[in-house]
């Protein structure tokens, strides 16, 4: 399942750094559970000599790939926004998840309905009057940042969905575009396995 990993590995993608991308099976979890700082997965290893650290929370994980990537945004301002978009990401992100775990297909139905009449129109005014006032046609003047390929995560996980938004939010779609024919993510998207999500 890509899920919350994604980020991570788009941001790893991007970059052109080499990395294990080690996916667990369910099965499989309890035993690597309690190596995850909070129980949860994704978790991020970094070896750096002797020392090792282990990360976990995926927005964490993605804000301290996008810094040492250069996909944090450019000087201190600039990087606050950018968190604070990233931060809104989440929050939607958030939304959709209470759907994606929603076991009662009734109880589903009126997620989904909820989200898709007013919860995405409503987060997605905010991305479209920020990327409609950008030169770059990422958030920023300045050019590709992690929220970039934050939000592209997301609107990968609605499938067809996404096109109904589109006709809508024609920055979002730009973004959209832009971000699967970027360089390294475009051929990073051709060869990443399937997975349900």
């Amino acid at each position: 399942m890509k899920g919350r990993g994604e980020l991570i590995r788009l941001l790893f993608a991007v970059s052109g750094q080499k990395y294990e991308d080690f996916r667990i099976d369910n099965n499989d979890w309890p035993e690597y559970k309690s190596k995850a700082p909070f129980g949860q997965a994704p978790f991020l290893e970094i070896t750096n000599g002797k020392k090792t650290i282990i990360l976990s929370q995926s927005v964490a994980i993605g804000r301290f790939l996008a810094r040492k990537f250069g996909l944090a945004g450019k000087g201190d301002e600039e990087q606050a926004m950018v968190d604070m978009y990233g931060d809104q990401i989440s929050d939607l992100l958030n939304e959709f998840a209470k759907f994606m775990m929603e076991k009662d297909e009734t109880k589903k139905k009126e997620i989904y309905q909820k989200l898709e009449s007013e919860i995405m129109p409503y987060h997605m005014k905010f991305f479209e009057a920020k990327l409609s006032e950008s030169k770059s046609g990422f958030f920023f003047d300045s050019g590709l940042t992690w929220i970039d390929l934050y939000l592209f995560n997301l609107l990968g996980l609605l499938g067809e969905q996404r096109n109904q938004l589109f006709e809508h939010f024609k920055a979002v779609k730009t973004l959209y575009d832009k971000v699967s024919e970027y360089g390294k993510i475009k051929a990073y998207l051709e060869t990443r396995p399937e997975t349900a999500m």
